[in-house]
């Protein structure tokens, strides 16, 4: 029989986690006798010419690269093949180059490790080229469909839940209210989490209608009980009250949310008198050693995916449930987008401890 060879590629944004999944990839493959060949920077490696790759070997994959953050194989989060945007500010339909890129290749499958944008266009790509494609679910917004919990949330509310732990003592310190900006590009999963697990008074997320005037109140309540600070957690996904977005223009144009906290911070010092100051954590939270939670979860989703192949079940996502990996139809997980239930455990929990969500 010739030898198998599984493709496998990181995309969109970085997570930690992703190098226990690409290690999980590589030593299952090797004890079933196959090649892995780990497509460079994502799609941007398959319009390469030629495309960029490497195989990858267990030697290389020993027990420290799973401690590592980020992904050594890089990623891209910029460029829809099938609208890619030119130099010349047009746009070109590119994905047949990168089914070319595929083919070069000569694998018999893929894993593709990514969010939901990323499956949408693996997706497309696979239908167009006749790929056989497996999907490794990761996000640190913990908004993907069909699982409970995805690459890279654990370790991104760890390091928001730690924020949080640094700066109460400097808010007691000081007679502050200090405000946490965290990510969560659609969805508040990370600050709810982290504001729980964290102590935070008030927790502001985009599935929830908010008003000043209602987390003022908040903090008055809490001065009024005896404590000199105060504690608020908000997703930068957040809008104004008036359904405004907050959001920042980069060098290359490109517009990306930031600045709902330091909005809130000047708003609430009006509001209340009191002494505010603001955190963003931005990538610190993509950044991390990924904490053993991620580890395991990547470890389990990576012999997942290439068990996936060799049974020949393809189109599919593996997805945690009920403590166990289970798989599901990629096209499923993109539909059934996850959103923080405003009727679940967390919610529910967060309102029981008397955390507000300004609303």
């Amino acid at each position: 029989m010739t030898k198998k060879r599984i493709g496998i590629l990181t995309s969109g944004g970085d997570c930690a986690g992703l190098n226990a999944a690409i290690r999980a990839v590589v030593h299952r493959s090797d004890l079933l006798g196959w090649e892995t060949v780990g497509i460079i920077d994502g799609t941007a490696g398959l319009l390469r010419d030629p495309p960029e790759y490497r195989i990858l070997t267990p030697n290389e994959f020993d027990g420290n690269i799973m401690r590592m953050g980020g992904t050594i194989l890089g990623t891209t989060n910029k460029g829809n093949p099938f609208a890619f945007p030119m130099a010349d500010g047009s746009v070109k339909d590119l994905s047949g180059r990168i089914v070319e890129g595929f083919k070069a290749l000569n694998v018999d499958a893929v894993i593709g490790i990514g969010g939901d944008g990323s499956f949408a266009i693996l997706k497309k790509l696979a239908q167009k080229g006749g790929i056989n494609l497996v999907g490794i679910p990761k996000t640190i917004d913990n908004d993907i469909g069909m699982t409970e919990s995805s690459i890279g949330f654990d370790t991104a509310v760890s390091v928001a839940t730690e924020a949080l732990d640094r700066l109460q003592p400097t808010a007691a310190s000081h007679d502050r209210v200090m405000i946490l900006e965290v990510m969560g590009r659609d969805a508040g999963h990370i600050a709810v989490s982290a504001g729980i697990s964290g102590g935070a008074d008030v927790i502001l997320i985009p599935e929830i209608p908010y008003s000043v005037e209602h987390i003022s109140a908040k903090i008055k309540q809490v001065k009024d009980s005896g404590r000199n600070f105060a504690l608020i957690v908000v997703s930068e996904a957040v809008k104004t009250p008036k359904g405004e977005k907050i959001e920042l223009t980069y060098s290359d144009g490109e517009k990306r949310y930031g600045g709902i906290g330091h909005y809130l911070s000047q708003r609430i010092a009006e509001s209340t008198g009191s002494e505010t100051r603001v955190t963003v954590l931005g990538h610190v939270q993509r950044g991390s050693s990924p904490t053993y939670n991620d580890r395991l979860l990547a470890s389990a989703f990576g012999v997942k995916a290439v068990d996936l192949i060799k049974e020949g079940k393809f189109g599919r996502m593996v997805a945690w449930s009920n403590r166990q990996v289970i798989d599901v139809a990629i096209e499923d997980a993109i539909a059934a987008y996850q959103e923080v239930d405003l009727n679940g455990t967390l919610v529910q929990t967060a309102r029981a401890l008397g955390i507000s969500f300004g609303d």
